[in-house]
């Protein structure tokens, strides 16, 4: 291939930030996504999630369910540009009844945002995310929200990031107060102050300063605040982390910034500084080594499948991250898993649910494809060899429940739903060994069952009963000579898809027991 194909995907490379943003629910998220995007001129008008009722919803939620209750429960990819640069944001559920969603999007970033509530610090979802990124070794940012309301202060909030998750951090900017006395933030790296015009959200006022102790900040805040603000960034200097590129990159500190999303404070500081600092597409684990993005040979793998994202189309779009190459429309690839060579003729990319047919892609940008059934989460595409991009994850269901269809002449609508939501990765399946028929549903969270029942409904005409059932934990069992007796008392084994042996627990005496008595198996979280 020629150098100027190679200089190209080098320099599209170098402009692109695939990022995912993680938090707990109600840290602000959706309202962050919306302000970067209003920033990189996507959009126009930021929709509030809170405003159920109106007519314009946030961006990033699209699906009907998501409307009516007013939380993201899918991933959803965003581009745009700004600064010279090619965004792609990945939106990922908050709510932990769908971490199983957001533990396969991170895969596909190359960094993340960690939003923190200022009142509320760090919660549960937030470790539970902290920690898919931090074993990924990727760069996590921090954005601490809602600056504008009464919360711990930023040595408590630093204190609990190192005491919670074990990550030590800097910080880039520091408040000038908070909540009610809020008058702004300094930005350590650029002296300069972005004064806080509290409902004004549509202006952003910054100033140069020489440094903290400018006589700017004590007229801009008063005494009071200006020698508060001496005092701690005195500390600070003295105490705290100083600011290390590399370490940032290692995913061992953490850059933090302070704002109010919701208020457009400190959020287009937060933008610039953070595609300074992040990283640009990094090379993938694959069986054939490291790939590097800048490789000539395109390649990519699926890391999510969404059906009827355009409910009048019944379409099914498979997610694609781009590793290494240049993605052209009409190419022909490799499908790895089924050794076939497929075109893909209609590529698109995303705001949202909006879409536009792409016609050229690069490393870090993430395109959807038109689904006919033939992928799967997981699957690698190939401009040249088989290589195959390190599995995705697939966690354990903790919730389960017989499904049973409620009209029989529906049966096969309701198959088809099943397979599909199957292979998004909304439910797992698993079907009984004895001698009943029965289809039992396992997922991370509750809300994942509610979101199966709505979307069966309205999406496949199929209304289902699902009865709960007493079990908490499912391990595949890895043994030639299985014995199912064994498997009896407050357990029962069944099988996967793929036809794997797995046995449900209803607590862990009884997976301590079903271990004891069969000492030459192996019992695994995920799917081997």
């Amino acid at each position: 291939m020629s150098d100027t194909l190679s200089n190209e995907i080098k320099k599209e490379v170098d402009k692109r930030r695939t990022f995912a943003i993680i938090s707990h629910p109600d840290a602000g998220k959706t309202t962050l996504t919306e302000k970067l995007l209003l920033f990189g001129g996507a959009i126009r008008l930021a929709g509030s999630v809170k405003a159920r009722k109106a007519s314009k919803h946030a961006t990033s939620d699209w699906m009907e369910i998501e409307k009516q209750r007013g939380i993201s429960v899918t991933s959803s990819v965003m581009q745009f540009d700004y600064l010279g640069h090619r965004v792609n944001i990945l939106d990922t559920p908050g709510h932990q009844d769908f971490s199983e969603d957001t533990y396969r999007t991170l895969t596909a970033a190359d960094s993340a945002v960690m939003l923190i509530d200022v009142a509320k610090g760090v919660e549960v979802q937030t470790i539970k995310l902290f920690q898919v990124c931090r074993k990924r070794g990727i760069p996590i940012f921090t954005f601490i929200n809602k600056l504008d309301r009464e919360g711990k202060s930023p040595f408590e909030l630093m204190e609990e990031l190192e005491q919670v998750l074990g990550i030590r951090s800097v910080p880039m900017n520091w408040p000038i107060g908070m909540g009610r006395e809020l008058s702004g933030v300094y930005d350590r790296m650029k002296n300069q102050v972005e004064l806080f015009n509290g409902d004004d959200h549509s202006k952003i006022e910054v100033r140069p300063v020489s440094d903290y102790r400018d006589s700017v900040i004590r007229e801009m805040a008063g005494d009071f605040m200006a020698d508060q603000l001496i005092e701690e960034l005195e500390l600070l200097d003295v105490a705290g982390d100083p600011f290390d590129i590399d370490k940032v990159q290692a995913g061992e500190l953490t850059p933090i910034f302070f704002g109010s999303a919701v208020n457009n404070f400190g959020v287009q500081t937060f933008l610039e500084n953070f595609l300074q600092l992040a990283p640009k597409p990094t090379p993938r684990v694959s069986t054939e080594g490291e790939i590097a993005p800048t490789d000539e040979n395109f390649s990519g793998y699926v890391f999510k499948i969404q059906a009827n994202m355009n409910p009048a189309h019944r379409d099914r779009i498979a997610f694609l991250r781009i590793c290494s190459g240049r993605f052209e429309r009409g190419m022909a690839v490799r499908h790895v898993r089924n050794g076939k060579q497929i075109k893909l003729s209609q590529p698109q990319q995303f705001l949202a649910q909006d879409r536009d047919i792409v016609d050229v892609a690069y490393p870090g940008d993430i395109i959807g494809l038109f689904d006919p059934g033939i992928f799967r989460i997981g699957d690698s595409l190939s401009q040249k060899s088989d290589i195959i991009f390190d599995e995705l994850p697939t966690f354990s269901p903790e919730i389960f429940a017989k499904v049973t269809v409620k009209n029989a002449l529906k049966h096969k609508q309701y198959q088809k739903g099943l397979d599909q939501l199957t292979e998004e990765g909304t439910i797992q399946v698993f079907y009984s060994t004895g001698n009943f028929d029965e289809t039992i549903l396992g997922v991370v969270g509750q809300l994942q069952f509610e979101v199966f029942e709505h979307r069966m409904r309205m999406e496949y005409g199929v209304e289902v009963q699902l009865h709960r059932m007493s079990f908490q934990f499912a391990r595949w069992i890895v043994d030639e000579r299985i014995d199912p007796s064994k498997f009896r008392i407050n357990s029962t084994l069944v099988k996967d898809k793929k036809g794997n042996f797995v046995a449900l627990f209803e607590n862990e005496y009884a997976m301590r027991t079903a271990m004891d008595k069969n000492p030459n198996s192996k019992f695994l979280e995920t799917a081997p």
